[in-house]
């Protein structure tokens, strides 16, 4: 059997593009010689549609998008993604609800089979992931039956996504059913260390049902989640066999004879390193927000410092140097190295370059606010100002001209509330919001090492952080340094560890208790921050769902 497993990047909510999409991506396959081929979860309605599956008119128009596209196709069969209306199923398919009282219609997390111009068979998702991103139980019913079909002599069972990752369950129920090669298809979000994850469960559901398994995977960014691809095929002793595209689009075609998988088609290369990764990922979900919300180009705020260089270096690879605009808004307090380091990174970088001074602008802020003001001493109310005249600025530009603004805070800052609502935190997408501070620099000496040239100065990475919002500031002013305060930041933000796990770790007391005091109290800063790519385990944002107003503290 000729398998053609068909790595797309969806559009959610543009059904008939990806229905045009996924028409193309069979026909190159059959002309391939597919056999058999399988794109990924909900790939009619692009993942994840969230609230809208609860609009009538677009469940409908799912359902007649599918039996259009069964209509194109011949003997090959084409398993595709899509949301079902299981009004008219028989419940005996699909678990209910433990109450039939509830304002969602019945809908399925389906996979339709699709061959010789008609819809042959519809298989529904079992295990509903309801954590993290993650919201199927809020929209969808699960499915009870298993799924097996006849593809060139081959028996071939169907699943979707979570219905891997767990011990048993679907996969071997198929495989139970006498399918020799089991189909997963998938909407799987990146983050570090995913691929580990995914292979880990498919390999062991292979060499433990003795079927092949086939992970499918879409590409592309979601709002804050990017997809990255990386389809594989595991073979029956737990191997894996065959590869897609990372981070791109891709045809991955295999041939699957006994306990052979043989790759003929598709990007098989050699695996990002982990830097690498989170790299391509921030560059391809920037890509994918801006395009995709018809955007032309973006502007950034261009300090000097290491975190808008960063951006600056992700958003000209994403969209191109030419779409790309830095503005530096010196004020008093920035030094003449920051000034130069900012036209060295647009330099390098090819982007364009715009200076606008706020001192002007602050000391007419200080003129007006000097009565309400009056017998307090400058401190973080002035320091605030400047940033949000920057936010200022840059929204004017965005209004004026039309691209988006790219906020540049980072993932530490943004958990300690060390960032300025309506300053810095202005934008309409925040590139790096998930990259922790350590990271960041990490990014900064891949992009370098991959160009061979310093495109990001050395006298960037070097120099300690600074707002530049006062004479002499240093992050370390108000914060500890970040080998300190991002591992204790991991184990409170994404893995919930109390304190006195954190203080174990050998971290003193004192600045554990302190940095979560941080972190409770940012909350509200956090829920008003704009989207941006998630690349850790756990992001702010869907992923850490935490009440603004609350008293517990531990």
């Amino acid at each position: 059997m000729r398998l053609a497993l068909a790595q797309l990047n969806p559009l959610v909510g543009d059904l008939e593009g990806n229905v045009a999409a996924l028409a193309n991506a069979y026909g190159r396959a059959v002309d391939a010689g597919a056999d058999l081929v399988a794109a990924g979860e909900l790939a009619v309605t692009g993942y994840p549609p969230e609230d809208l599956v609860l609009k009538p008119a677009f469940v409908t128009r799912s359902q007649q998008l599918v039996a259009e596209l069964a209509r194109r196709t011949g003997p090959a069969a084409f398993v595709v993604g899509f949301v079902e209306n299981l009004a008219q199923t028989s419940q005996e398919a699909w678990r209910p609800v433990a109450s039939s009282a509830t304002a969602y219609p019945p809908l399925a997390n389906a996979a339709a089979v699709l061959r010789d111009g008609v819809v042959e068979t519809v298989y529904r998702k079992q295990r509903l992931p309801n954590y993290g991103v993650f919201d199927e139980a809020r929209y969808f019913r699960a499915g009870t039956r298993t799924c097996v079909i006849d593809v060139a002599g081959t028996r071939v069972g169907i699943t979707v996504c979570e219905d891997l990752w767990a011990e048993r369950g679907p996969v071997e129920d198929a495989a139970d059913a006498g399918a020799r090669v089991v189909l997963n298809l998938n909407a799987s979000p990146y983050h570090r260390g995913k691929r580990v994850e995914r292979e880990h469960w498919a390999c062991h559901h292979a060499a433990a049902s003795g079927a092949a398994v086939a992970y499918v995977n879409q590409v592309g960014g979601q709002d804050e989640v990017v997809f990255d691809g990386d389809s594989f095929v595991a073979d029956r002793s737990g191997a894996v066999a065959a590869r897609g595209a990372q981070f791109a689009t891709d045809l991955v075609v295999v041939d699957v004879d006994g306990v052979e998988v043989r790759q003929v088609h598709g990007d098989a290369g050699p695996r990002l390193d982990p830097v690498g990764e989170v790299y391509t990922a921030l560059v391809l979900g920037t890509r994918d927000y801006v395009r995709k919300n018809g955007f032309k180009g973006a502007y950034l705020g261009l300090s000097g410092g290491l975190d808008s260089a960063l951006v600056a270096a992700i958003a000209a690879d994403a969209l191109g140097g030419a779409s790309v605009t830095g503005v530096t808004m010196p004020s008093p307090y920035t030094s003449e190295q920051s000034l130069q380091d900012a036209r060295a990174v647009a330099d390098s970088l090819g982007i364009g370059y715009l200076e606008l001074p706020i001192t002007d602008v602050m000391k007419a802020y200080d003129a007006t606010l000097a009565e309400p003001f009056a017998g307090t001493e400058p401190g973080v109310a002035e320091e605030n100002l400047q940033a949000r005249i920057r936010g200022t600025l840059l929204m004017a530009l965005s209004n004026k001209h039309g691209p988006i603004v790219l906020a540049t805070g980072n993932k530490s800052e943004l958990a300690v509330g060390y960032a300025t609502l309506y300053g810095d935190m202005a934008g309409g997408f925040a590139v790096i919001k998930d990259v922790p501070k350590t990271l960041a620099y990490e990014l900064c000496q891949h992009r370098n090492a991959s160009a061979g040239t310093p495109l990001i100065p050395d006298s960037i990475l070097v120099r300690p952080p600074t707002a530049e919002l006062r004479p002499g500031q240093q992050d370390t002013d108000s914060l500890p340094p970040y080998e300190v305060l991002d591992p204790i930041l991991e184990a409170y933000v994404e893995h919930d560890r109390p304190p006195v796990e954190i203080e174990r770790m050998g971290f003193d007391p004192a600045v554990v208790a302190r940095v979560i005091a941080l972190v409770d109290r940012a909350e509200y800063k956090r829920r008003q921050a704009a989207p941006g790519v998630k690349i850790t385990g756990r992001a702010f944002g869907k992923d850490r769902r935490l009440p603004i107003t609350q008293a517990w503290s531990g």
